[in-house]
């Protein structure tokens, strides 16, 4: 059945990973591989298993980072949406943004991708324009009901109300600038 990370994938829940990764910190660049890779279902599983292991920024992930956003538009929509997980909890350089930037726009206009891939790459948006407020005009027009009538109600509902912390928020730094 092959090595006993893969084996862990195939007969394990979620929980028994983790715990296993836990136990045996040397098989997380193997789980880093298998996330990379072909092999389904594994690859999924373990691009999940990674975000679950992983802490925030982790090095462990920085030099995968170009492979990781290179490979998101092969990948199926569970595997696609586990990998842009991984890349919400990593700094990304400028480098890295404008790429990553783009494949999330084009996943997020693609209504026949499935609404949690779409979210992810949402976040991935919001992220990156985060730190370039001059996206948010972009945002805006992202968010217009030909990208929300596909959307899961639930998932529907936060990008409204994501979209209406934004507008708040900017309303208010606005504000702030015209009175100092």
């Amino acid at each position: 059945m092959g090595t006993p990370l893969e084996h862990i994938l195939m007969t394990h829940y979620k929980v028994d990973m983790i715990a296993f990764m836990d136990s045996h910190p040397e098989y997380f660049e193997e789980a880093i591989t298998l996330a990379l890779s072909d092999l389904q279902p594994q690859s999924m599983r373990a691009a999940s298993l990674v975000w679950s292991c992983m802490k925030e920024n982790d090095p462990r992930i920085q030099e995968y980072l170009k492979d990781i956003i290179n490979l998101i538009p092969d990948k199926h929509d569970g595997h696609c949406r586990e990998l842009l997980k991984i890349l919400l909890r990593m700094k990304l350089s400028t480098e890295v943004e404008g790429v990553l930037f783009d494949i999330s726009v084009t996943l997020w206009k693609n209504t026949k991708k499935k609404p949690s891939v779409r979210y992810a790459a949402f976040q991935i948006i919001l992220k990156i324009a985060k730190k370039h407020p001059d996206l948010y005009r972009e945002i805006l027009s992202l968010t217009d009901y030909r990208y929300l009538d596909s959307l899961s109600p639930g998932i529907k509902r936060a990008v409204k109300r994501i979209m209406k912390e934004l507008s708040h928020n900017r309303i208010n730094q606005a504000g702030m600038a015209v009175c100092e």
